[in-house]
């Protein structure tokens, strides 16, 4: 068991990679996204109650550069807004929240840009962007970002070359709304393994894995390892009877 955000669970999934043994996630950190994806309650007492009648099931882990991870690897606009907010003061998870929203603002004012190419599959893309994210499964729709399916299969490549503030701000409310597909700012792409290559010179430019940034390489090769963690999560039928609970009001 382990708790904590996505930055500890992953950590642990690492630790258990390709093992017997199953990892249960206790929802303690500030978004907590891939318990969500797990279908795992917020409230941690929910949580326990709900792993006493859990099941185990197999789902995915992705690495960069053979680093493990259970939610994203990101460069660009998110890299630049957890720098910024890593220089504020905060006290709680409400804080840290509060934090996140002034950096965000501070980085549409002043957007990066960073020439990449990017490999996936045989296709080759090099284009200036503002942003890149790589997830372990694809994101759902209409919540946060977090994958609906971790046991999809597939990284889901999220590129985004807005650099207008006007268009930013269009991509921060989509984003906020869990707006992917319908989102013409943001270009979409699914694949097993993908390429980064940093065009950009010698800058010194840093990447987010799951919340804790990272020095960003020259090449990063991103996969995605099927069924490699064995997760304690509710049972089908709890699942059942909560989403039921849910529609009923």
């Amino acid at each position: 068991m382990a708790g904590g955000g996505d930055g500890t669970i992953s950590a642990a999934a690492a630790a258990l990679k390709d093992t017997d043994k199953a990892l249960a996630v206790l929802p303690a950190g500030t978004m907590n996204l891939f318990a969500r994806g797990l279908g795992i309650p917020q409230r941690l007492e929910d949580a326990l109650a709900a792993f006493a009648a859990g099941e185990i099931k197999a789902v995915d882990l992705a690495s960069a550069d053979g680093k493990p991870f259970v939610h994203q690897f990101s460069i660009g606009l998110h890299a630049k807004m957890v720098v910024l907010r890593e220089k504020m003061e905060f006290a709680s998870r409400l804080g840290k929240i509060g934090a996140s929203v002034r950096a965000a603002y501070r980085t549409v004012m002043k957007p990066p840009s960073m020439r990449v190419q990017l490999t996936i599959g045989g296709a080759e893309i090099v284009t200036r962007i503002s942003g890149i994210g790589i997830s372990n499964n694809l994101f759902g729709e209409g919540h946060l970002p977090y994958a609906d399916r971790p046991d999809g299969g597939v990284l889901g490549i999220y590129v985004t070359v807005a650099k207008e503030r006007g268009e930013l701000l269009r991509l921060a409310a989509n984003l906020a709304r869990g707006r992917w597909k319908d989102n013409d700012q943001v270009e979409i792409h699914e694949a097993e393994e993908a390429e980064l290559k940093l065009l950009s010179g010698s800058r010194k430019f840093r990447c987010v894995i799951d919340g804790e940034l990272h020095p960003l390489k020259e090449i990063t090769r991103i996969r995605i390892h099927k069924k490699a963690l064995k997760v304690l999560v509710p049972s089908a039928e709890k699942k059942a009877a909560a989403a039921g609970d849910f529609a009923g009001g």
